[in-house]
């Protein structure tokens, strides 16, 4: 993998070049969360003919920038979901704090402690440490009414999904799920656990993840809509 940069309306924008034994055609997308083209390239393609095609689609390029929400960095004032609900993010002083812990949430706000050059980190870790309790109590429940083991559990932080499931039994979750409403995160992990049953997409998989949540349909157009947004937070 390399990187260059691509001039959109005159802006340089970088370029990670992938090349893929798998795949059967050209592949371009953007990545949101980091604001870099990702260009695949079948074995047989040249790094050059790839970076002709990016330059072929520069309006598409452009206009998939031009459309990405807002970034949103951990700032104090800023404003953060949890769950679906929105909290401002407000800094504790050193020395000022009234309960214990770096992070806490306290009606519609985040106190974060400590100095501010540590504050976008305090808020990050909160975020995480919130979204492993909450997808952890959620995979627990959902695999004991499907009576399966889960073998271990992971938060990441990947750019185009938002869970998976090994065939090993081993679950791993974005942690901006804890960005989302409720019934999106429950039905997430409902899909991954509903693989520790159905290692496939098929028809008795859907039915499985029906009776686990009531709203998937909802949930998956959330995300749709949506989905993009969480990303820009951080």
């Amino acid at each position: 993998m390399s990187e260059l940069f691509l001039d959109i309306e005159g802006t340089p924008i970088p370029v990670e070049l992938r090349k893929s034994d798998r795949a059967r055609r050209l592949l371009l997308r953007v990545d949101q969360r980091r604001e870099v083209v990702v260009l695949t390239l079948p074995s047989r393609v040249s790094q050059r003919e790839g970076l002709s095609f990016a330059i072929g689609n520069s309006s598409w390029i452009a206009e998939r920038l031009a459309s990405m929400p807002p970034k949103i960095h951990f700032r104090r004032g800023a404003k953060v979901p949890v769950l679906g609900e929105t909290h401002r993010l407000v800094h504790v002083p050193p020395g000022t704090a009234t309960r214990r812990g770096a992070a806490w949430i306290e009606g519609s706000e985040i106190h974060v402690t400590g100095d501010l050059e540590h504050f976008s980190r305090r808020v990050h870790d909160f975020l995480r440490a919130r979204a492993r309790a909450e997808i952890k109590r959620r995979a627990e429940r959902y695999a004991a009414q499907t009576e399966k083991e889960i073998r271990g559990l992971t938060l990441r932080d990947p750019s185009t999904r938002w869970g998976s499931c090994s065939p090993r039994g081993e679950l791993s979750f974005s942690w901006r799920l804890i960005l989302a409403p409720a019934y999106v995160l429950d039905y997430v992990v409902a899909h991954e656990v509903a693989h520790l049953t159905v290692f496939s997409h098929a028809p008795r998989f859907w039915a499985l993840v029906d009776q686990l949540v009531d709203d998937a349909d909802e949930a998956r157009a959330w995300l749709r809509a949506n989905g993009a947004a969480l990303h820009r937070y951080g």
